[in-house]
């Protein structure tokens, strides 16, 4: 179907006849004077002699979990179609999320409703579409998406904020719109009573729209989606928010999986592990074996007790709060959307660890849980179990004041804990602000450190930026954490794809690591190092190593602070295969990207001839003080770019189990040579531990061998050694 001629694309039109709706439906009080209400309206706005009609979709945009573009008037033709503008940063539009997917189990396209996601972006990151993909993986949309790079269609319709939702009749007419969250009623009512109205007059048509789920095209992995990351400094663990899997994950420095809690599907019970669920949680801490979770989706904070191996609800009722105050007992206070957690002391004089703070990012707040009795700064005392506002007034603003509860966040996401004077206080990762933050642990004064601008309002002051305070730009930073030895702050600048260091006595802000980059470069220096998404570091050995939830990247990633160097944590199950993922010993591998700091070596020409085989003896060395890892399978690999006939009926790859007892490679040439002259390179990956296990890094190193291939029969030609020794820095 033509698109229709309209009398305009912009929302405002709608805006009168929806205004007195929305008031006839403040004094209606049975359901069936709702529906009544609403059927006259579209009675009302149907019969209108021009349709007020959205534009078609523009040509060349990219779309996601469907098998081709959508076209608004021959693929929605006879659909009731919700619009829902969204950019995928935004907690607003987290929160609406759990209502598209009510609405779309309520109701299918054979029903005649279509939901589409239309992906605005605030963040110049969140165009990109690979990012989008993982937005899309994370939370669990299924509905088609298109990616609006330019907003045309935001600004075709003068959409003003995130989230907002178009509800679209059969001809590609608007009906009504909800601006913002927290309307799922009316979004059912109006359209349940949509599609009745529509049917009643024939024009609903039950044909499907041909959905292809991007998440079915990928594979598994041992992480998906890891959010948050933390250190246990006393037992030699790390505890990791496997986000993507909705699980917690406790693992020696080492890899090796001690506890999965959890996953792999969302869910909301508290009982023994085996029986747990979570929902996407994001922020963890832990002390003497209790872990607390910010189970951000369950809008819960959870206790996971490692000694009784028992999970239980601390704070939050499971769904999503409104309440900015709080105040009541933890698991009758309902909270909203819990994006990190870190330990803190009611008592500046003693270290007890009796509070948990909270970035409380659906309320754009800092919130405390009383872990025992005890007093907030120009608080009275508190009883055990108490959960309220510290900090934020609830408006989504970049405003700084000495005054806690006058202050404005917007979406903190990380936190972490300086107690030590002259620091005394919370850095907050302010991600939609684009900046870090610090809240006094002894007033509660709020003070900007990095990023941003000095305007409140203007949440729009990102960048990618090295300087000084206010001109230090960030990009949606998620995390940060604190290195007490060295008085540093380490922060994920989550859309800018690095990790940067802020010295809080000079506000100087500089890039760590990371190019910006977000392929994935397996293991390099810092200057050379990529991340994607990064969402959240901490800080361990005693200072010596960082370790980065790299999360679209699916790792976690460990930074030498002395070395310099990137490498990857492998996580692995005492079984010796990946946990959700395919066994470490596969019948054919994947080659991995050699990082760019690997070693390329040429070694000289051979001359063979067709039926000859020749053998590749690894001589290869770890830095002393180390070990292969165990679980972790080191391999090798051969290839032939351009000349991929030399491997046909070949193995190609391998496990290299003791690098005291290292394999020879064989590679016979065939009698039917497609070239006389091809290069034969063969990549050799090492997975390698201190002595102690306390922490495992990855080597990598290319050999290519030129291979001159003669009719003429060649003697006995003596094995190649491929020799070399890595060191500590290489």
């Amino acid at each position: 179907m033509a698109a229709p001629e309209a009398r305009g694309h912009s929302l405002s039109g709608l805006l009168p006849a929806q205004t007195s709706l929305e008031y006839a439906l403040l004094d209606a009080v049975t359901q069936h004077e709702k529906d009544s209400l609403v059927y006259q309206y579209l009675q009302k706005v149907d019969g209108w002699e021009q349709d007020l009609s959205v534009p078609e979709f523009p040509e060349g945009l990219d779309w996601l979990n469907t098998e081709e573009p959508i076209s608004v008037y021959k693929d929605l033709c006879g659909k009731v179609v919700v619009f829902d503008f969204f950019t995928y940063c935004c907690i607003n539009c987290i929160h609406l999320l759990p209502d598209l997917h009510a609405l779309e189990h309520t109701y299918s396209d054979k029903d005649g409703l279509l939901i589409i996601g239309v992906h605005s972006a605030k963040f110049p990151n969140e165009k990109v579409l690979d990012n989008i993909k993982s937005a899309i993986l994370r939370y669990n949309i299924t509905h088609p998406v298109v990616n609006d790079t330019d907003a045309s269609l935001w600004q075709e319709l003068e959409v003003s904020c995130w989230p907002t939702l178009v509800i679209l009749g059969p001809r590609g007419n608007m009906l009504f719109s909800l601006i913002g969250e927290g309307h799922k009623d009316k979004l059912f009512l109006f359209t349940s009573i949509a599609l009745k109205y529509y049917k009643d007059r024939g024009q609903i048509r039950d044909n499907k729209i041909g959905i292809k789920l991007y998440k079915d095209s990928l594979p598994s992995s041992p992480l998906l989606f890891p959010g948050k990351v933390t250190v246990d400094h006393v037992t030699n663990r790390l505890v990791i928010a496997d986000t993507g899997h909705h699980r917690i994950l406790v693992v020696w420095k080492n890899g090796q999986i001690q506890y999965s809690i959890g996953g792999p599907n969302p869910g909301r019970k508290d009982g023994i592990f085996s029986e747990s669920t979570f929902n996407s949680p994001q922020g963890v801490a832990i002390k003497n074996n209790i872990i607390y979770v910010a189970d951000t989706e369950n809008h819960l904070i959870r206790k996971i007790d490692l000694e009784t191996e028992k999970v239980s609800t601390v704070a939050g009722i499971g769904i999503q709060g409104t309440d900015k105050e709080g105040g009541a007992k933890g698991e009758q206070q309902p909270i909203s959307s819990p994006w990190d957690v870190v330990f803190g002391a009611s008592g500046l004089e003693v270290q007890r660890d009796d509070i948990l703070w909270i970035a409380m990012a659906g309320t754009h707040q800092i919130w405390a849980l009383l872990l025992d009795s005890g007093k907030l700064p120009k608080k009275n005392e508190l009883k055990k179990g108490t959960c309220l506002r510290f900090a934020g007034s609830g408006n989504e603003e970049n405003r700084n004041n000495a005054y806690p509860h006058k202050a404005g966040f917007a979406q903190p996401s990380g936190l972490s804990l300086a107690s030590e004077d002259p620091w005394s206080c919370l850095f907050v990762a302010d991600s939609e602000s684009s900046t870090v933050r610090t809240v006094s642990l002894k007033d509660g004064a709020v003070k900007h450190l990095v990023g941003g601008e000095r305007d409140p309002m203007n949440l729009f002051a990102f960048g990618d930026v090295d300087g000084v305070g206010i001109n230090a730009k960030l990009q949606h930073p998620l995390g940060v954490t604190w290195d007490v030895k060295r008085s540093l702050l380490y922060v994920a600048d989550s859309y800018n794809h690095k990790i940067k260091v802020v010295d809080p006595k000079t506000k100087n802000c500089t890039t760590l690591a990371g190019t910006g980059d977000t392929n994935n470069v397996v293991s390099s220096s810092f200057a050379e190092s990529t991340f994607n998404e990064p969402g959240g570091l901490c800080i361990g050995e005693n200072g010596q190593l960082l370790y980065v939830a790299d999360t679209n990247n699916h790792q976690i990633k460990v930074m030498d602070l002395e070395t310099k160097t990137v490498s990857v944590l492998p996580i692995f199950s005492s079984e010796n295969a990946v946990v959700d993922g395919p066994f470490l010993v596969e019948k054919q591998k994947t080659l991995p990207k050699l990082p760019k700091s690997a070693p390329s070596i040429r070694l000289s020409p051979v001359t063979t001839c067709p039926g000859q085989t020749l053998q590749f003896k690894l001589r290869l060395a770890l830095p002393s003080g180390t070990k292969l890892t165990e679980g972790v399978s080191s391999c090798w690999f051969l290839t032939a770019e351009g000349n991929e006939w030399l491997l046909q009926g070949q193995i190609p790859s391998g496990d290299i189990e003791s690098i005291s007892n290292q394999p020879t490679i064989s590679l016979e040439i065939p009698d039917n040579c497609l070239s006389l002259e091809a290069i034969v390179s063969i990549s050799v990956f090492l997975y390698y531990c201190s002595a102690d296990s306390s922490a495992c890094m990855m080597k990598a190193i290319l050999f290519s061998q030129p291979l001159q291939i003669t009719d003429t029969q060649q003697s006995c030609i003596a094995p190649v050694e491929l020799r070399y020794v890595f060191s500590q820095a290489s």
